[in-house]
């Protein structure tokens, strides 16, 4: 049987599925958009839970194809992370009608995300670089994947005032950075596969900071340590159950 050769434009169109997949962790929102303080905790100690499984799956990723490049890019994701919240710190930001240091907290996770995506958007083009069976494989996986990501997103942005458009529109942008990469990674598979690891590290050590430093302290002031430990701990079982069902 002859192999499909994908061309540029369907890379292109499979990663932004992916992209626009990511819009629909809002949808939970169109039922309740009422969000106690309690509430309000415990969203947040389930959004970090899932950004710290996240991350820890881009690393074991990462180290599968090149340890050193994996932890340089951890570090670097470090270091860009707190750059930029010394840099936003005391600084006046909107994001949205958002104010303050919900503003700053809302432009960081959307920000995180963002270069998160753009590691998996090198995912998916060097994916299509093994065919077109592989890539549109990981295409979905990477899709349904990416509904826990918008959840994340979702969970901090809406207890804070932003609409569930809002919220769907915002987790859609994080991801564009997919179809965007996914077509150069295609069509300079060697190069792009080299740099991977790296960009999956830097994701990840970028995501870790984000979701210990921000988002879990945030949770601890409106929901108590047992809860916000539960809510957590099933966030991160949960996701990481379901990384495995679509195969890692």
């Amino acid at each position: 049987m002859e192999t499909v050769e994908p061309s540029p434009f369907t890379v292109f169109w499979y990663a932004l599925l992916t992209a626009l997949a990511t819009g629909l962790g809002a949808l939970p929102f169109l039922f309740t958009q009422r969000v106690t303080p309690k509430a309000l905790g415990i969203a947040n100690a389930a959004a970090a839970g899932l950004m710290l499984s996240a991350s820890f799956g881009l690393i074991y990723k990462g180290v599968h194809l090149h340890l050193g490049r994996t932890l340089l890019g951890v570090l670097l994701g470090l270091v860009f992370i707190l750059l930029s919240h010394y840099a936003l710190s005391g600084r006046e930001i909107s994001f949205g009608d958002l104010k303050g240091l919900d503003a700053r907290k809302a432009l960081m996770i959307v920000g995180v995300m963002t270069l998160h995506s753009l590691a998996e958007g090198v995912g998916v083009g060097v994916s299509f670089g093994g065919g077109e069976a592989l890539g549109v494989f990981i295409t979905l996986a990477i899709a349904i994947h990416n509904i826990p990501e918008g959840l994340a997103i979702s969970l901090v942005l809406v207890p804070r005032g932003v609409g569930v458009l809002g919220a769907a529109f915002w987790s859609v942008f994080s991801s564009l950075p997919q179809p965007l990469m996914a077509v150069p990674a295609f069509l300079f598979v060697e190069a792009f596969r080299q740099v991977l690891p790296a960009g999956l590290g830097f994701a990840a050590g970028a995501m870790v900071w984000m979701a210990v430093a921000e988002i879990l302290p945030d949770a601890l002031k409106e929901a108590r340590a047992e809860e916000v430990a539960t809510a957590l701990t099933l966030a991160v079982a949960a996701m990481v159950a379901f990384q495995i069902l679509l195969g890692g």
